[in-house]
């Protein structure tokens, strides 16, 4: 394992989806799927999302449509919450529903609506 890249990620992992999703990820893990939790930390938040290249903005919107379209919804809602941490504001989420609607079907779009108005209702009571 490469350490800076792992700790690079780990920071950004949190960054994106909260300290406490994070550590609670890593409470959990056991022998079987630390490595795994180690695998994700060092290469896709050290790797990619520590790619500057992209913002972290920019990566998030990536990830909705590529999780949108591979129908991966508990993973989609879990990087809608980072994409509003990143700054994507509720206008920008309706034109991205809107492309996925579009490009990954009806189905899709009424899904990740679904997930979105859940969420914007969560934040509106919380203040979050």
């Amino acid at each position: 394992m490469d350490k800076k890249l792992w700790e690079r990620g780990l920071a950004k992992r949190k960054e994106v989806l909260g300290t406490e999703y994070v550590e609670s990820s890593y409470a959990s893990a056991d022998a079987f799927n630390r490595p795994f939790q180690d695998l994700i930390t060092e290469y896709a938040w050290g790797g990619i999302w520590g790619d500057e290249r992209l913002s972290k903005r920019e990566h998030s919107l990536v990830n909705l449509g590529m999780l949108a379209g591979l129908n991966r919804m508990h993973e989609w809602e879990l990087h809608f919450r980072g994409a509003i941490r990143n700054g994507v504001t509720k206008d920008e989420m309706q034109a991205i529903l809107h492309q996925i609607t579009v490009y990954c079907g009806a189905p899709a779009g009424v899904e990740c609506f679904r997930i979105a108005r859940q969420i914007y209702a969560e934040i509106e009571k919380t203040g979050e």
